[in-house]
């Protein structure tokens, strides 16, 4: 029987060039979890032109397809994805004047940007260091973290800095929209309840000392040294369950007792139990008896009901 994304696969290179559509492509190296099984199809899209061509043509094939940045906040089946993954990597960086910058939505925050900017002395973008996303990722979900030290007691939102982004709409348009039609929210944007692509955004941001936005790297960093794993030693998606007011599902979690309990290769996180990691060859079903044991645990011990921050991709 052949597979049954070989007709929309030959239409897809016919539009995007045989020689740029890999077959069979392991996910998990893609993410930050370092899980996940192969693609079907995976393409590099590495110009806003070609994103959006991908995009538009994934959408006219009707082909299951899915955008991956850096693999950040998302667990990948182990049976892999059954479609095309387009693999956002739209990196440009553009300084339009002494304030606002253009990034493409597949650069990394963490690393490009921030340094980029903190070069010529611009704040705005610095709070978000050690927080592994993309730009795209980062209009997404509304990227946050708290306010500098040492107050901490604001919680700083990427939409403060944001002033457009260029868009292929769900219509299959290229837009350009202000700060307004994105309808930031906590951990929401717009782009959960329609398939706009971000392709860039500019951001206006504000001439600081250059020693003092790196003094607030470095709070940042050792805040969140102390609290989260290093994704070098232990790979992971971050916070696993979504946030409970007032309780805190971390320490819900560890009020039953799992703070550091281990499936397979995957562990609740000795320092933070709301986040799960990859000691070394974890497979996704090792996070997923993880996440059920913690769900099943708190709500009969304690009746609270977790629900997951992170999403599920492919076949589990």
């Amino acid at each position: 029987m052949p597979n049954p994304v070989d007709l929309p696969a030959n239409a897809l290179a016919a539009r995007l060039g045989e020689d740029r559509i890999e077959r069979g492509v392991l996910l998990g190296p893609y993410t930050t979890f370092k899980i996940g099984g192969p693609a079907d199809l995976f393409y590099r899209a590495r110009t806003e032109d070609e994103l959006a061509q991908a995009v538009l043509a994934a959408r006219e094939s009707e082909i299951p397809h899915f955008l991956l940045g850096i693999g950040a906040n998302i667990l990948v089946g182990d049976g892999g994805y059954r479609g095309l993954v387009i693999r956002n990597e739209v990196r440009e960086i553009d300084f339009l004047d002494d304030t606002r910058v253009r990034a493409g939505s597949g650069l990394e925050i963490y690393h490009d940007l921030i340094q980029a900017t903190v070069a010529r002395g611009l704040g705005g973008l610095h709070h978000f260091v050690g927080i592994p996303s993309t730009v795209g990722g980062a209009i997404w979900q509304n990227l946050h973290f708290l306010s500098p030290p040492p107050e901490r007691e604001r919680t700083v939102f990427i939409e403060e800095v944001v002033e457009a982004c260029d868009l292929l709409t769900e219509e299959g348009e290229r837009r350009t929209v202000d700060r307004e039609y994105l309808r930031f929210g906590y951990d929401y944007s717009i782009l959960h309840d329609r398939r706009d692509i971000v392709l860039n955004t500019t951001f206006r941001l504000t001439p600081q000392p250059r020693e003092e936005l790196r003094e607030v790297i470095r709070e940042n960093l050792m805040w969140r040294d102390d609290k989260h794993p290093d994704l070098w030693l232990y790979p992971c998606a971050g916070s696993i369950f979504q946030k409970i007011e007032g309780v805190g599902a971390g320490r819900l979690i560890d009020q039953v007792g799992l703070k550091g309990h281990i499936h397979g290769n995957a562990q609740i996180f000795h320092k933070h139990a709301n986040i799960i990691v990859n000691l070394g060859g974890a497979r996704a079903t090792d996070v997923r008896a993880l996440i059920d044991l913690a769900q099943s645990t708190v709500e009969r011990e304690l009746g609270y009901s977790l629900r997951t921050e992170i999403g599920m991709v492919g076949e589990f």
